[in-house]
């Protein structure tokens, strides 16, 4: 049988350390086919991009927020796909950018 409290303690425990022990972090922005924005916070593990934190911005404006200390909710989750900027069309982004939308 599959422990998933053990699993979810597991992948908050990894997207933690990822996100206290980033040095490089990467910011991205990508337009969905409803208007809504996502918002990427990207840093590099195991020669890939991972997504440490991610928001949504809907076309009708609500903000919905995912990184470790919120895997995921009714609307979606923090993904587990690693991030290729060219292949997935996300615009880079300053941080700043990225900033103001998270703390919002």
């Amino acid at each position: 049988m599959v422990d998933l409290e053990r699993i979810k303690a597991e992948t908050v425990t990894y997207f933690r350390a990822l996100d206290e022990n980033a040095t490089l972090r990467h910011h991205f922005r990508h337009a969905d086919e409803e208007g809504g924005l996502w918002y990427i916070e990207a840093v590099p593990d195991r020669g890939e991009l991972v997504a440490i934190k991610q928001a949504e911005l809907t076309s009708a404006g609500w903000l919905h927020r995912y990184s470790w200390e919120h895997l995921e909710d009714e609307h979606g989750g923090l993904t587990d796909q690693a991030i290729d900027p060219e292949e997935d069309l996300l615009e880079i982004i300053p941080t700043e950018e990225f900033q103001r939308v998270w703390t919002q």
